[in-house]
Order: C-alpha cells, then sequence, then structure tokens
C-alpha cells in the first residue's frame, strides 16, 4: 500500500522495518562541545515517527569516532551495514551524507547494499530510493562532494595553520614555567617559584649527567616541581614530586631554549594484514621539524647548552641501536667503559663481567666475531685501570688544590638550592593558607554544609604548611653550613688526590665521572710482536699523551684443559659453539671452574686463546651427517650404520660424539645406489662380502 500524504517513495514494506537514526562526531571534542549538534541529529527520530515509523533504533556508538582513512572501525558503521543486510532496516537517517561516510570506499558500499535490500536513505529533509536512478545519482554526488569539501577544509586548515607556525604565533598547549601574554606571546611565567624550580632542573642535570639520578635527587630532597593538570576543562599548575618521564620530556623540550618548533609528527599510512592503518612517527632531532624558529622567545637555558643536553641524553642510552654510545657513569668495575676504542677495527669496546661474582671486568672488541670471525682485542680490566690511574695522577693530581676549591663552592651551593626550593614552598603555601581562611571567613557560620568543607580545605593547608616547616628545620640541622675547619681539610684532601680516588667513600661512577670530565677517549692497540698495549689518550683540551703496558695474563690459576682446547680447534673450523659444547658434554668434559659446557663458555675461550670459529654450524652441502644421509638415501639410519660397518660407506668423525661426516659423492656411487635399489625392492639389505646373499629368503619373489 502507497502512503502519498506522507512521501511517495514510502512503502508499507518500508514501514515493516526498522528506522535507522546513525548519530557520528569526528572527535571527542566536538562530543563534549557542539551539544547542538548532537541535539539536530537526535531530534530525526521525531521525523521518523511523523513519517510513520514505530520501530526505531538509534545508533550513537559512533560519537567521537574519525570515519577518515585509517581511522579505527566504525563499529556503529559495520551494524547499519548488517541491518541492511539481513533485510532489517527500512530506512537509514542521518543529518548529512557526510555522517554515514568520509571515504568513497564506505559510500558506495552503502549505497550497493540498500540497492539489494530496498533500503531508503534520508538527510533529515529528503528521501532518496537507492533503486531509482537519479536519487542514486544525487547520492553519488552528495558523497563526491562531501569527500572533495572534506579535503579542501582539511587543506585550508592545515595551510593556515602552518603559516600561523612559521611565524611563531600559533598557540598550542605550552609547557610548565611559561604562559602566553596579552599579545600572543610566550613568556616565563611570572610566579617566581615555577621559575627557579625549572632552573634547578637543568642545573641538576648538568651536574648529575643522567636523568635518573635528577629524578631520585628530587625525591631524595623532597622538592617539587610544577606539573599541568586538567581541572574543569583547564591546565593549571599544581606541585608534586617528579616522575622521570616528565623529567624527560622537559629536559627534551627545546622551547626551554627559546625555540619554537611545530610540527615534529608526521602521519603515515601503512597496509597491514589487508587494510590501512594510520600512524604517527616523531622526529628524533628537533631541527627536522617542519618549523624550528630560534630565539622566539625567552629561554631558560640556550641553544648550545640544549644541544649538549641532548647529547648527554643520547649517549647514556644504551638500547639496541647501531649509533655508538658512551653510556652513563654506573658502578661497574670497569673504569674505561665507553671511552676505549680499538686502535685495529675502529670500533668502540664494550665491558663483560665474569668471576664467581661477576664483578672482574674485561674489556672486549668484537671485532669481525659477528659474522664469523673473530674479536680484536680482550684483555683484563683491573690491571689495566691501576696502570691509567697512574697516568691519570700524574695530569690532575696537580689540580687538587683548584676540585677542593670547587668543592667548598659546590657544597656551598647545593645547600643554598635546597634552601630555597623549600622556602618558595613555605611562602606559597602560606598564601594558599591565609586564602583559604579568607574563604572560611567570609561564609555564613549558619551554612555548616559550606562551612565545613572550608573549614576542611583550611585545617589541610595548615597542616602541609606546619609539616613543610618541620621538614626544612630538620634539614637544617642535618645540612648546617661548613665549618672552617671542614674547609681546611677539604683543601688538604685536594694534595692528597690518590688518597681520595682510593677512599671508600669514592664510588666507581664517581671515579668515572672524573675520568671522562677530562678525557674524550682512549684508543689502545695490541703489538703482536710483544704482546703489549699501547694506549693514547685524548685529553679533552686536544692534547694527546700514551704510554704502553704488558697484556694482562688472562685465566692465572685456572686454565682449560689441553684435551678441551684441542677438541675446541679441530670443531670450530665447521661446526658452531653450541655443537662443540655438546660434544664436550657427552664425553664429560668440564670448563677450568668444573663447570658444564655451554655455547658462551665456548665462545668465551675461542676468543681467549684465538681460535676462529662460528657461532653457529656452517652447513656444507656436500658433506652430510647421519640423519642428512639417512633422509637423502630414504632409508633408516640403522641402514647407514650397517653400510659404514661393512665398509662399504666411508665416514670421517672429528672426535667421538661428534656428527659423522659422509661425503655426499660416496651416496651418489654405483655400490650403494645398487645396495638401496635392492633394499627398496626386496626389503633386505645385500651388502657383497659380508656373507648376506648366502641367506636363506624369508619370503618368495
Amino acid at each position: 500500500m502507497m502512503i502519498p500524504q506522507i512521501n511517495s517513495k514510502i512503502k508499507e514494506n518500508h514501514l515493516n522495518r526498522k528506522a535507522i537514526i546513525y548519530l557520528r562526531q569526528s572527535t571527542a571534542r566536538q562530543v563534549q562541545k557542539n551539544t547542538e549538534s548532537q541535539r539536530l541529529q537526535y531530534a530525526l527520530e521525531d521525523k521518523a515517527k511523523c513519517w510513520g515509523w514505530k520501530d526505531i533504533e538509534i545508533i550513537d556508538n559512533d560519537l567521537g569516532a574519525s570515519a577518515a582513512m585509517g581511522a579505527a572501525r566504525r563499529d556503529g558503521f559495520e551494524r547499519i551495514t548488517s541491518l541492511v543486510a539481513v533485510g532489517e532496516a527500512g530506512i537509514i537517517s542521518s543529518r548529512e551524507a557526510s555522517r554515514l561516510s568520509r571515504t568513497d570506499k564506505d559510500w558506495c558500499r552503502l549505497l550497493e547494499v540498500c540497492n539489494l535490500f530496498d533500503t531508503l536513505i534520508s538527510d533529515g529533509e529528503q528521501i532518496y530510493d537507492c533503486n531509482c536512478m537519479d536519487d542514486q545519482l544525487i547520492l553519488g554526488i552528495k558523497g563526491t562532494i562531501s569527500t572533495v569539501e572534506l579535503k579542501i577544509l582539511q587543506s585550508r586548515l592545515i595551510t593556515g595553520m602552518q603559516e600561523k607556525a612559521k611565524r611563531g604565533e600559533f598557540k598550542r598547549q605550552i609547557p610548565p614555567g611559561y604562559i602566553w601574554d596579552a599579545n600572543g606571546k610566550a613568556v616565563k611565567a611570572p610566579n617566581k617559584r615555577i621559575q627557579d624550580t625549572i632552573m634547578l632542573i637543568f642545573k641538576k642535570f648538568r651536574e648529575m649527567q643522567t636523568i635518573r639520578q635528577t629524578y631520585l635527587w628530587f625525591h631524595s630532597e623532597n622538592i617539587e616541581v610544577p606539573v599541568l593538570k586538567d581541572k574543569a576543562g583547564k591546565k593549571e599548575v599544581v606541585w608534586k614530586l617528579p616522575e622521570k618521564g616528565y623529567l624527560q620530556s622537559l629536559l627534551k623540550n627545546p622551547f626551554y631554549a627559546g625555540v619554537y618548533v611545530w610540527g615534529q609528527e608526521t602521519t603515515q599510512m601503512e597496509y597491514k594484514d589487508g587494510k590501512i592503518v594510520k600512524g604517527r612517527r616523531r622526529v628524533h632531532d628537533a631541527r627536522e621539524s617542519k618549523v624550528f624558529i630560534e630565539n622566539n622567545h625567552e629561554g631558560y637555558i640556550d641553544l648550545e647548552t640544549y644541544d649538549e643536553n641532548q647529547n648527554i641524553i643520547n649517549s647514556n642510552c644504551l638500547s639496541q641501536t647501531k649509533v655508538e654510545r658512551t653510556g652513563a657513569a654506573r658502578n661497574g668495575q670497569g673504569l674505561l667503559s665507553g671511552i676505549l676504542r680499538c686502535g685495529e677495527c675502529g670500533r668502540k669496546l664494550y665491558v663483560a663481567y665474569y668471576g664467581k661474582s661477576g664483578t672482574a671486568a674485561r674489556y672486549i672488541c668484537r671485532g669481525d666475531y659477528e659474522t664469523g670471525g673473530k674479536y680484536c682485542l680482550a684483555f683484563g680490566g683491573s690491571t689495566v685501570d691501576k696502570k691509567f690511574k697512574e697516568e691519570l695522577f700524574k695530569v690532575i693530581s696537580q689540580n687538587g688544590m683548584k676540585a677542593s676549591i670547587k668543592a667548598v663552592e659546590m657544597l656551598s651551593i647545593k645547600q643554598c638550592d635546597k634552601k630555597k626550593a623549600l622556602e618558595q614552598k613555605i611562602s606559597q603555601l602560606e598564601y594558599e593558607a591565609n586564602r583559604a581562611f579568607e574563604q572560611y571567613n567570609e561564609v555564613d557560620p549558619r551554612n555548616r554544609l559550606v562551612a565545613s568543607e572550608l573549614e576542611r580545605r583550611w585545617n589541610k593547608k595548615l597542616e602541609e604548611l606546619e609539616d613543610t616547616k618541620k621538614y626544612i628545620a630538620e634539614a637544617s640541622i642535618e645540612n648546617r653550613p661548613i665549618s672552617e675547619e671542614q674547609k681546611r681539610k677539604i683543601l688538604v684532601l685536594g694534595n692528597k688526590f690518590s688518597e681520595v680516588w682510593d677512599s671508600k667513600h669514592c664510588s666507581n661512577s664517581l671515579r668515572k665521572k672524573i675520568i671522562r670530565t677530562v678525557i674524550e677517549e682512549v684508543i689502545v692497540d695490541l703489538n703482536e710482536a710483544n704482546l703489549k698495549l699501547k694506549f693514547v689518550i685524548h685529553w679533552k683540551g686536544g692534547c694527546h699523551t700514551e704510554f704502553e703496558m704488558p697484556k694482562p695474563a688472562s685465566g692465572v690459576g685456572q686454565k682449560t684443559s689441553l684435551e678441551d682446547l684441542e677438541i675446541i680447534r679441530k670443531m670450530a673450523d665447521r661446526y658452531g659453539d653450541d655443537a662443540i659444547a655438546r660434544v664436550l658434554n657427552k664425553l664429560k668434559r668440564e670448563t677450568a671452574t668444573g663447570k658444564r659446557w655451554n655455547a658462551s663458555r665456548v665462545r668465551n675461550i675461542r676468543s681467549r686463546y684465538s681460535i676462529s670459529g662460528h657461532i653457529h654450524t656452517v652447513q656444507d652441502p656436500e658433506i652430510l651427517t647421519l640423519g642428512q644421509s639417512a633422509q637423502y638415501l630414504n632409508v633408516s639410519g640403522s641402514t647407514i650404520k650397517r653400510l659404514v660397518a661393512s665398509g662399504v660407506l666411508k665416514k670421517d668423525q672429528v672426535v667421538s660424539w661428534a656428527p659423522w661426516e659422509i661425503k655426499k659423492s660416496d651416496l651418489d656411487s654405483d655400490n650403494i645406489k645398487r645396495i638401496i635399489k635392492v633394499l627398496h625392492e626386496t626389503g633386505k639389505l645385500v651388502v657383497r662380502g659380508n656373507g648376506l646373499e648366502t641367506q636363506m629368503k624369508l619370503f618368495n619373489d
């Protein structure tokens, strides 16, 4: 039955099915801010009722979900398509065609399904029948216009944004320590406590040289930092102990160096598992950004200091990368870790730790070992570190007095930094407590619901203020000013630098920091003729000195047996370290320390005795093992053993329990082929000369 009074395109079979009301907004911000758009979309339900539908389903779970190319899957749109495909949808109603699609692919797929299952489409004003050529043409044009309109608007917005960013005028969320002034310029926050705390972060990082040590210092001294937190839709500064991620982002942000940066992130489309996936890539170097404007505003540090900080952070990172890193100064025994370079191949030496406690350092250059070669250098660390210490004392002992004076100054500065930060915290807490009291004092006492809450806030601020005053009082007792007697002792220690160096209070991390402060790197090479190590020291000032010393003896007191070394040498030409370890264990051999062999221990022995070899067994297609030979001839392993026992087939074996080595050419010989052919035809292994041909047959031919 037709319903002309409403719309000639609406038929009874449409009304017997559901009316689908589809709602969508692209971002979560639109969902929160553009509430009028949602109201207009929900109002489509009333329109469907006027047209005669009673069964109406509203699909709004795509609110805040983008439909652009590479975006996540839209569950609501997928439900619409499935309802149409099972014949449950009579009409799909949406405010605009762009609500249903953002790509031509989605739009065409929906029109095709609606055409097959006679489903109407409405934009709230007009109704379109996909079976009608004119309506189908109009819908196609609308979908195309929607897609083009989106591209044009997106291009205009991005171009305008980029042009504004090139002038440094595009406003974004500004980092802690800065605000936007009335003229739209970035200026330092007027709060003196915020400024001093930001400067303290940069100062402590330069002193500690690592983000982790800076993080630990702020927590140990209970110094809070300004953090932006979302409150009622606005970003406000709150004070809390820093997290490592906060310090890392602050130290890596070029904005604090007076640089305006825009476009560090770029969007990339990738085709994975049959669909387009949108991803973001962030450039590692801020200078590679689309916009990089120096001296745009007043910085907390200069650009040169920022670059030095980035070099320190990158050098401390020892993640899996092809870029050489020095590494942070830690408490390991190897004092020269990160600054030794091989004079033969140019690679940096790394430190491995051995011994029962795992603390004996050993410097190693990988050379071309990973590609089947051998190590360039490997020597013990303790003897080298002692000799290097003597060379270091010759140069810097005369500057011990200057270092002592600097130490006195640094101790005084540290106390001032901590005291200043805590005093600023007290000033702010006093202000907040007074403000809370004023709010409490202004409220009507009879309104207990409000007065009790304001009184609680006032008491809380008073408690925080009292706790901070108590803490600073205790800290003042612990960190009393340095007395003249203490200063005199520190100055005396300047003339005894060696005693300070060997003191138990001087950690290895501090020793490494001292070494890296005065030394750029050390080139080391081995003279094979006299087994002496030659060290060339590149000092920070540009000077070079050198010294020689005998290469430290390896494995003193505990040596690998000659029998084990002979087995390793014989097998190393072809077999991998794991295969060699397996054979040694089957022979019930043990290491010099009485442990079972494994691939790592075999590899260490090869390095120590300069035995070339391979990590994994090198496969030779012309030489097969027992199992490979059986597979090649399509027989069992016992058949190969009987052929070898009878002398018909030859096999080689480096040592007992080592894999058999059978030449492929022997397996292809005429005699072997004849024997295997008879075996396959009769099921009997007939080998000439072993008497098998005289045996009676079990079965008749």
